[in-house]
């Protein structure tokens, strides 16, 4: 620990204080309709870190708009250009103006008076270009452990996800946490069956409310479903039932304190440790299911804030941002090996009796400390910039 508490690496200065890990510039498509233009731009420009994310709906959806804000003003983003077609609901004008207000370079267009897809290419290059000389003079200030926000989900489990890889992060979780440093968990329909053992480690009553709405409702909502959060992958990497899964789930949350339940794009009120609600609330239940695929999830978790997140593979996943690294660990070493080039970090050698869970989550923390002070992660390094935002209905807030 104390190898941890006195590390530090450079992070980018925000005008609101925050730190981050990573300098992007964003090209956001607020429509389908400009897509291609923002697709386009980002082709033609071929620098690191200038990547493009956007929402293809539209009509209006608040949590796209929640999460599409959020994103626009996370600290790993230095600048912004949002790119719209001119008649949609998700205004590409208020993005730029939300990132400004947050001391970031910001602009925006639309297409209908850009003058159509030549003039509009062009002229989001120019605007691209002169952001990344702008980053060049960003502020550096040091950064530790205490200064992290870290999200974990976990896909394509099998048998040692919840005996290695969840475990694992769930190690360094509770390490993160006695440096100061603040961690967030999700997928709360995969605690079905595990109610009790949330509701355990609430740090107080108002959590303890919190997250006994939260499992009532993604309870309800696999019902009204009819369909649980286990996949026949689940099945043929050896796991039996959602209850099964759930405990492995619940492991890469580790063993401290839940301090409550956040809800999609909103910010840790506190250090500690939280846990993300993206199911969606039981009023319009045709707008989107929750987690459709890991990269939603992924993005979830980086919409409230995570310089970093966390992906526990047992089979493997080769996904990985547009706007923070994606560490994948997985727990089984015959696929780190299978999938070296796209795996980051072994937790399997636990289970070979080549390494103590302590000294795992130790290397986790030193890998993840190197990935935060510039190194790129595997999918980085391959090009993976996947994003997913659908429609969905959220409130702003935990109803417990």
């Amino acid at each position: 620990m104390s190898e941890w508490k006195n590390l530090t690496w450079k992070g980018y200065l925000r005008e609101d204080g925050r730190l981050g890990i990573r300098n992007k510039v964003l090209v956001v498509y607020t429509v389908e309709c400009a897509s291609h233009v923002a697709r386009e731009i980002v082709r033609t420009v071929n620098l690191p870190d200038v990547e493009v994310i956007g929402f293809g709906g539209c009509t209006d959806n608040e949590y796209a708009i929640r999460l599409l804000l959020s994103l626009v003003t996370h600290p790993n983003v230095g600048a912004v250009l949002a790119v719209g077609l001119g008649c949609e609901y998700v205004r590409a004008d208020r993005l730029a103006a939300a990132a400004a207000g947050k001391g970031k370079a910001a602009e925006f267009m639309f297409i209908q008076e850009t003058g159509g897809t030549t003039p509009s290419i062009r002229r989001g290059v120019e605007i691209v270009l002169e952001m990344t000389k702008q980053l060049k003079d960003t502020p550096m200030a040091p950064m530790g452990f205490a200064d992290l926000v870290v999200g974990a989900e976990c896909g394509g489990s099998d048998f040692t996800s919840g005996l290695a890889g969840n475990v694992a992060v769930g190690k360094f979780y509770d390490m993160l946490g006695e440096l100061g440093g603040t961690s967030i968990f999700e997928e709360i329909v995969e605690a079905v069956g595990l109610k009790k053992m949330l509701l355990e480690r609430a740090a107080d009553e108002k959590a303890g409310k919190e997250l006994a709405y939260t499992y009532d409702k993604a309870l309800a909502y696999c019902r009204s479903v009819r369909q649980y959060s286990v996949s026949p992958g689940n099945f043929a990497g050896g796991l039996s039932t959602i209850e099964e899964k759930s405990m492995g789930a619940l492991a890469k949350s580790g063993s401290r304190p839940i301090r409550g339940v956040l809800k999609v794009a909103m910010t840790p009120p506190g250090k500690g440790l939280w846990l993300l609600d993206s199911t969606p609330d039981p009023y319009f239940m045709q707008f989107g299911i929750t987690n459709p695929n890991d990269n939603e999830g992924l993005m979830d978790l980086i919409s409230c804030g995570c310089h970093l997140t966390i992906l526990v593979t047992g089979r493997g996943n080769v996904t990985g941002s547009a706007v923070a690294p994606v560490v994948k660990v997985t727990g089984n070493h015959e696929t780190y090996v299978k999938m070296e080039e796209d795996m980051d970090f072994d937790a399997g050698l636990v289970l070979e009796g080549r390494a103590t869970m302590e000294e795992t989550a130790q290397e986790l923390g030193r890998y993840i400390g190197r990935v935060c002070g510039g190194k790129r992660t595997k999918g980085e390094a391959l090009g993976h910039k996947e994003f997913c935002i659908p429609y969905k209905y959220q409130e702003k807030r935990c109803r417990g």
